[in-house]
């Protein structure tokens, strides 16, 4: 069951998603980290729980990130599960977003 929300953890919009981030859902995660980007300082995504994710979905991320940088705002993605993980690491954006293990370290906690 894909699924996507959005807490506020501290200073940090924390955008939880679970799931397969494939074509027909990925829109949705793009407009929830745009939404995201509008209402705080610093937005982290937590991939954790996506089980596949298209590119699609990395193109959300990349929008998102991309956003984030044109109004000063931080973002980050959160404990990739290790299919993102390699999704991520064959486009080699591993080296472009900033990526933690925990939405703490996001903070800088």
């Amino acid at each position: 069951m894909n699924k996507c929300e959005t807490e506020d953890a501290q200073g940090l919009r924390l955008v939880r998603v679970t799931g397969e981030v494939d074509m027909s859902w990925s829109q949705d995660l793009r407009r929830e980290i745009l939404d995201a980007l509008s209402k705080g300082p610093a937005v982290g995504v937590d991939l954790s729980a996506v089980s596949y994710m298209d590119s699609s979905g990395i193109a959300a991320l990349v929008e998102g990130f991309q956003q984030s940088r044109a109004v000063k705002k931080r973002f980050a993605l959160i404990a990739p599960s290790d299919s993102v993980r390699s999704v991520l690491e064959l486009a080699r954006l591993d080296r472009v977003f900033p990526i933690f293990d925990t939405a703490a370290a996001a903070r800088g906690d």
